[in-house]
C-alpha cells in the first residue's frame, strides 16, 4: 500500500557539446501535508549522484503554505559526456520547517539506474539533445 505523496514536473535537458544538464523544476502538485495547518512549506533539493555518492546538490526557493507550488527554477549541472552514463539524479521534495529538522515529502530518481519513469525520461533526454523534456513523476517514500 503506497501512501500518495504527491506528484513533481520537472523537465531535463542535455547539452552534449557543453557537457551541460539542465533540470527545471516545474511544479508540485497533491503534495502530502505535513504541518498541522494541512499544508507545506516545499521546496525542491536536487542531489547529482554518481555510484552512490553525491557529487553537487541544489535546492529551489521555498513555496510557503502550500501544497500545489509552482518553481519554474532551473538547476544547472556540468556533466561532461563521458560521465553521464554513470550519474543520476535524486529529487527529493522537503517541507521546510522553521523549528526542528526539515522533512522529506518524498522522492524520485532519474538517471541510469533509475526505475521506469525515472530511467524512461533519462533515456528520452539523451535520445533528444538540446531539447527539454517534461515528464510528472510520483514520489515515494525515502527508502
Amino acid at each position: 500500500e503506497s501512501i500518495d505523496l504527491g506528484e513533481i514536473m520537472f523537465s531535463l535537458c542535455y547539452l552534449p557539446t557543453a557537457g551541460r544538464m539542465t533540470l527545471t523544476v516545474i511544479k508540485c502538485r497533491n503534495l502530502k501535508a505535513m504541518d498541522i495547518t494541512g499544508a507545506s512549506d516545499p521546496y525542491v533539493k536536487v542531489s547529482l549522484m554518481c555510484e552512490g555518492r553525491r557529487l553537487k546538490k541544489r535546492k529551489t526557493t521555498t513555496k510557503k503554505n502550500t501544497l500545489n507550488p509552482i518553481y519554474n527554477e532551473a538547476i544547472i549541472f556540468d556533466i561532461p559526456p563521458e560521465n553521464v552514463d554513470q550519474v543520476s539524479l535524486s529529487i527529493a521534495v522537503m517541507d521546510y520547517d522553521r523549528v526542528g529538522h526539515n522533512e522529506v515529502i518524498g522522492v524520485c530518481r532519474t538517471g541510469i539506474d533509475a526505475e521506469g519513469l525515472g530511467r524512461d525520461h533519462w533515456n528520452e533526454m539523451l535520445a533528444y539533445p538540446r531539447k527539454p523534456i517534461t515528464h510528472w513523476h510520483p514520489l515515494v517514500e525515502v527508502r
